[in-house]
């Protein structure tokens, strides 16, 4: 089924408006840091939007739905975990990343922290990090290419390869434009319409069965185990599900936004406006997913690209039960979803290429213009790279999500917690525990021993890393310790946030 009028101008006018926030962008960029970081100027609802929006890429409208409608509730575990480690991420390292990353030299990036918070004159902490968030997030990219490329080709009837260059321009252009600010921006509108879509989908796909009740009746006698939330998993299955939490810790593209934030006040207010967000967006995508197994159940002849693909699930009730102009709107979300998580990668990546290894190693004298185009570039290189290894049509959204999220937890998660709380890390602690972190996720994920997700090893064997390197170097320097002390003090001076 390929859009009809109705939904291709609502498509249209969507595209249309985030390309607008993007030229405001613009012009409100004059300099690198305006660029990357929007001067730190977000408040408490944008930089919790655009903190949800950036986390909640095309996975959420089509990777949970899907994952739901194959296994039941049980994949559920996904969305509890998430919840739990998104809200430790705003509690303990919100603020104080906030605080720490003005008072080491007004980092702009996640390399700069580590570079200043360790005094590394060597910029290898600058270089590695640099290159981790390289590796995974050009795969993270990947993913978010192959969930637009979806859309598009079940929407306007593109072949997959067409709609892999559509999909990745149309976000392409408004970061190329306008930088962080067009980004943050279009991730507020973009937040607004993931969370109605996600609460409108599950109701209509609910009514259209007759109730909670008859929808229940109805999975119960076609597939019953939807409801077991254990199912056929074991102990290791569920710490696994649950381990997504820890990737929060160690995600630049949502460590970012924290540091953006106009203040550390601004981060209370934030956190309860991105975990009420949260909440309701993940279990309208468990919902959605659920209930579309009585749906789909009981009209088989609707189920074809579900059942070849469940990850379109969302999309197809959006096309199904929805009158066009809604539906244009629904699946807007969805290119919304992945939009606002790709852009944030794309600009990440281009920050740690532009400011932690052009800036840093090749034009330390290079003036703000040139900077600010360099980046431009490298958002477009970038773009072009996720494409070619978005190229398989057999990719899936969440498998791809979770290798990267896995990577950057483990590289990144301990390092950002313990950098933040444990006066007595040091930078060759730091350099181990990233080493560690990311070798074991690539050496795990290749051979899967236990069936544990990677994230679980790599964190702990990160830590461990961190810890005991740490306390075998030198101690820290005397200003080191002041700084992470005066940390503590404004943090404690708000309140412990």
């Amino acid at each position: 089924m390929t859009a009809n009028l109705p939904t291709t101008i609502t498509f249209a006018i969507y595209l249309l408006a985030m390309l607008l926030i993007g030229w405001f962008g613009w012009r409100a960029t004059s300099n690198l840091s305006d660029y990357i970081l929007g001067g730190r100027s977000l408040g408490s609802w944008v930089t919790a939007l655009s903190a949800g929006a950036s986390d909640m890429s095309g996975w959420l409208l089509m990777g949970l739905p899907g994952a739901v409608f194959v296994s039941g509730l049980s994949a559920s575990w996904i969305a509890i975990g998430l919840c739990i480690g998104a809200w430790c991420n705003w509690r303990f390292v919100a603020a104080r990343l906030r605080a720490y990353t003005e008072k080491v030299g007004n980092a702009l990036t996640l390399p700069d922290y580590f570079t200043n918070r360790f005094e590394d004159r060597s910029h290898l902490l600058r270089i590695v990090t640099a290159l981790v968030i390289l590796v995974f997030f050009t795969i993270y990219c990947a993913s978010g290419v192959v969930a637009g490329a979806r859309l598009f080709e079940s929407m306007f009837g593109m072949d997959y390869r067409l709609a892999l260059w559509v999909g990745a321009f149309a976000t392409m252009a408004y970061v190329f434009v306008g930088g962080f600010l067009a980004v943050s921006w279009t991730d507020t509108l973009q937040a607004s319409l993931m969370i109605t879509a996600l609460l409108l989908a599950p109701l209509m796909v609910i009514h259209a069965d007759g109730g909670v009740a008859a929808s229940s009746a109805v999975i119960e006698s076609t597939r019953p185990g939807a409801f077991d939330m254990i199912a056929s998993l074991d102990t290791i299955a569920i710490i696994s599900l649950l381990a997504w939490g820890l990737g929060y810790f160690g995600q630049p593209h949502i460590l970012v936004r924290f540091m953006a934030a106009e203040s550390v006040k601004r981060i209370p207010t934030a956190r309860r406006i991105g975990m009420g967000w949260m909440v309701l967006c993940l279990g309208g995508a468990v919902a959605v997913g659920f209930f579309g197994i009585a749906y789909f159940g009981q009209r088989p002849e609707l189920a074809g690209n579900v059942a070849s693909n469940p990850e379109t699930v969302f999309l197809e009730v959006a096309k199904l039960l929805f009158n066009p102009w809604i539906s244009g709107l629904l699946l807007a979300a969805v290119l919304a979803a992945i939009m606002s998580t790709l852009s944030c990668q794309l600009l990440v990546c281009a920050s740690a290429l532009t400011q932690d290894l052009y800036k840093a190693f090749l034009r330390r004298d290079a003036g703000q213009r040139e900077l600010v185009w360099f980046g431009r570039a490298m958002v477009l290189a970038v773009t072009i790279i996720a494409i070619l290894i978005a190229q398989d049509p057999n990719s899936r959204v969440l498998r791809m999500v979770s290798y990267a999220w896995a990577g950057f937890g483990a590289a990144f998660g301990p390092l950002v917690l313990l950098s933040l709380v444990w006066p007595r890390m040091t930078r060759n602690g730091a350099l181990a525990g990233m080493v560690v972190g990311a070798v074991t996720v690539l050496v795990w994920q290749h051979n899967q021993w236990f069936k544990l997700y990677e994230i679980v090893p790599g964190f702990f064997f990160a830590s461990l890393a961190i810890i005991a390197v740490s306390l075998l170097d030198q101690p820290p320097s005397a200003r080191m310790l002041a700084t992470h002390a005066e940390v503590d003090q404004e943090i404690a001076a708000h309140g412990g946030q």
